[in-house]
């Protein structure tokens, strides 16, 4: 009994955190969509905007080997960087590196949670503030919501150094903005879900907010202001980035 509680049955819109919460929505959802504000999905709003597909990978160094066997191109860590090599977890790099047509994009947090989901065979959905709002409409147009067909929505999280999660205002914000277009969905929004959409209500400037959290100031203070800069403009992008068969393309 307590496990099928944990999967919050009776609503169309649901909520969770990191790995654990993605495998346990992703046993009874029609969906999932994972936010990874500050690195992750803000990266594959920006490679799939500019018609790149992103394979997710943990993170690791078997990504590079991963990408030689698919034909693609392995990103690299922030610092990782070079003028030969600009493609990395850099939202804002991505925005100016040359297009190529296959990106692996390695992180231990949003990129790992969808490859794991994508195992199962469910659609996944990459969202971020960019994108919330058209995520939330092409979910709704496509027919998820319902109790039969429910919308599990997943906040990455970072990690402390232990491994374990540390939930991060920004990608609570940033799930929040995907419920905050679902709530009119059949099925309604969970406990864990209304709750987590609060967090939204209670914000007046997501910007402001993301860029005063802990991971925000971690990468302002880091060098990569403009990283925070493009991860919180709010409502620019109509794209939806869907991982089908391990790969995320425009919808």
């Amino acid at each position: 009994m307590a496990a099928a509680v944990h999967a919050q049955p009776g609503s169309g819109a649901r909520f969770d955190w990191g790995l654990t919460g993605a495998a346990e929505l992703g046993r009874v959802c029609g969906v999932l969509v994972v936010v990874d504000v500050l690195s992750f999905t803000t990266a594959v709003d920006v490679a799939v905007g500019r018609g790149m597909r992103v394979h997710p990978f943990p993170w690791g160094e078997q990504a590079a080997d991963y990408a030689r066997r698919v034909g693609a191109v392995a990103a690299v860590g922030r610092r990782q960087m070079t003028p030969d090599h600009p493609w990395s977890l850099s939202p804002a790099a991505l925005t100016t590196a040359p297009v190529v047509a296959d990106l692996v994009l390695p992180s231990p947090n949003g990129s790992a949670i969808s490859a794991a989901a994508s195992a199962t065979g469910l659609p996944v959905v990459a969202a971020c503030l960019r994108n919330a709002h058209a995520v939330g409409r092409w979910l709704t147009h496509h027919g998820y919501g319902s109790t039969d067909a429910p919308i599990g929505v997943i906040a990455s999280g970072e990690r402390w150094p232990d491994g374990s999660l540390r939930p991060s205002v920004e990608d609570q914000l940033g799930a929040a903005s995907v419920l905050d277009a679902l709530s009119g969905v059949p099925g309604g929004l969970s406990v864990e879900a209304a709750m987590a959409l609060a967090a939204l209500a209670s914000t007046p400037d997501v910007s402001a907010a993301v860029r005063g959290s802990v991971s925000g100031r971690e990468l302002i203070e880091g060098g990569f202001a403009e990283d925070v800069e493009v991860a919180t403009r709010v409502g620019v992008s109509d794209v939806v980035p869907v991982l089908r068969q391990n790969v995320f393309s425009a919808a």
